[in-house]
């Protein structure tokens, strides 16, 4: 009998889970022993991980627009949440003779965009309240199917608790109809049902941990009795010292409860505590989801040649500088773990801690499907350092983000970050940011008037400038076409 490996031929069956909003020190198998990974940590232990991996945007839309683009965010032209996007690298996979899924969360704009799969199951943020929010996904449909309401911030509000809860509440419906237990079933049941004789590329997208922070009692009530779980304490020295784009956003999340999170200028250590324990109840409610759909990959004779990866589209502050979410450049926001899998084909147990970005998995799928990578790519591939062969990591990363529904003290900002330093740069200000990431790993000590490390901050500033010339330069030919 024909194997699902076998079908593909040397070609490899390539699957990609991402998660939403999640953050690099959640798993266990990378330092998070507060939190429960089984699936994760055995990927990491049976295959490869990337310890320096950042995001090229600091939200949703743009991140995975260039993600699936294969160019910096300024050049797609995406910048903030809500600006349509809808062509990706996906279309050259499918061309290629690739069976191409997606179920979950995508967030293409508008959010059915075809974007190059055969078959989309669209599941969307949890709480749904800007573009498009009467959009009815497979979640919404599956919910109206059992005569239940989606708990979400219409209802949320009816609470006495409301404001203090930070956006962490129980899912009280049945389990199943959770939004990330009812994608990872969604998929299971599309890989357990569906006769695919192509090599399948099958993109699944999880939308939590994004909040609201809502994993169910089961999941949840083992965190909050845990006394080792990681609470922020951002002094007021830090508060005070904060760029003022970012006081302005910690009042406008008090004021504007956006994704039902209701923020305190002063949280409370029980309220932080709720929180964080939440969150990793998510997390590990969405672990227990990859590992039945890697059992059902796997009964299907998919992982006899594959490829998996794992990854997210960026983390969340989660109290810490005293802000919530993420619009901000923080590593807790840009660095994204990155997890690749294939027993045989990469050598396991191997962490690989160059700097690299999100958008170079575009690259390294395109390479292993037998694609060619366009050559105007702003993304670099990741395959040579899985393979163990000669690997140039990146000399600096780079992230961006206009002003958005929680950003609007600034109209842009752009972040340049090498081993050692990070800068950011806020439009038309003169203020900024600059850490030693050495001496102050959690991006406390604001040193951009500091003038000790003016030098630095010139460099720095002259490889942002230097890098988007560089940028409009060799991206000339694709957004001219993109017109």
């Amino acid at each position: 009998m024909t194997t699902k490996g076998e079908a593909a031929g040397q070609r490899p069956n390539i699957i990609l889970i991402l998660t939403d909003q999640q953050r690099f020190d959640t798993i266990n198998a990378l330092g998070a022993s507060w939190v429960s990974t089984p699936t994760l940590d055995r990927l990491i232990n049976e295959g490869q991980v990337f310890t320096d991996c950042h995001i090229t945007a600091a939200s949703c839309v743009p991140c995975r627009a260039s993600l699936f683009k294969g160019y910096y965010p300024h050049t797609t032209g995406v910048l903030k949440n809500g600006q349509p996007w809808a062509h990706t690298w996906v279309e050259q996979l499918a061309g290629a003779g690739y069976r191409c899924v997606n179920i979950g969360k995508m967030h293409t704009i508008p959010y059915n965009a075809p974007a190059g799969f055969h078959e989309r199951y669209v599941v969307e943020n949890k709480d749904r309240y800007m573009e498009g929010r009467w959009y009815f996904d497979e979640w919404d449909k599956a919910l109206a199917a059992h005569g239940l309401k989606k708990q979400q911030r219409v209802e949320y509000r009816k609470r006495d608790d409301y404001k203090e809860r930070l956006g962490a509440f129980e899912w009280e419906l049945p389990e199943h109809l959770h939004s990330d237990v009812f994608v990872g079933n969604m998929a299971k049941w599309w890989v357990d049902t569906y006769p695919v004789t192509e090599p399948l590329f099958l993109q699944v997208g999880f939308p939590g941990p994004h909040p609201p922070y809502d994993p169910t009692n089961r999941y949840a009530e083992p965190y909050l009795k845990r006394n080792d779980i990681p609470i922020p304490r951002p002094t007021q020295a830090e508060l005070d010292s904060l760029v003022p784009p970012f006081k302005e956003k910690r009042q406008h999340d008090v004021e504007v409860d956006h994704d039902s999170v209701a923020w305190s200028l002063n949280p409370t250590d029980e309220q932080l505590h709720r929180l964080w324990a939440y969150y990793g109840a998510n997390v590990t409610m969405i672990d227990d989801s990859i590992e039945a759909l890697l059992q059902s990959l796997e009964a299907q004779g998919y992982l006899e040649n594959a490829v998996v990866f794992f990854a997210s589209d960026h983390g969340d502050c989660m109290g810490d500088h005293g802000m919530i979410q993420k619009w901000s450049m923080y590593d807790c926001v840009t660095r994204t773990p990155l997890i690749a899998w294939s027993p045989g084909r990469f050598e396991a147990g191997q962490k690989v801690d160059g700097l690299c970005q999100l958008f170079d998995l575009g690259p390294t799928i395109l390479e292993l499907a037998g694609c060619a990578v366009p050559e105007g790519f702003e993304a670099r591939s990741l395959l040579p350092a899985l393979e163990g062969k000669d690997w140039q990591e990146r000399t600096h990363v780079f992230c961006e983000q206009a002003g958005d529904t929680n950003l609007t003290g600034s109209e842009f900002i752009t972040m340049v970050r090498d081993r050692r330093h990070k800068l950011v740069h806020f439009k038309g200000a003169e203020f900024g940011q600059l850490f030693d990431l050495e001496a102050d790993p959690e991006e406390v000590n604001n040193l951009w008037d500091d003038p000790g490390h003016a030098e630095i901050r010139a460099e720095l500033l002259a490889t942002l400038r230097d890098w988007l010339i560089e940028s409009n330069y060799r991206t000339r030919d694709w957004m001219a076409e993109a017109r």
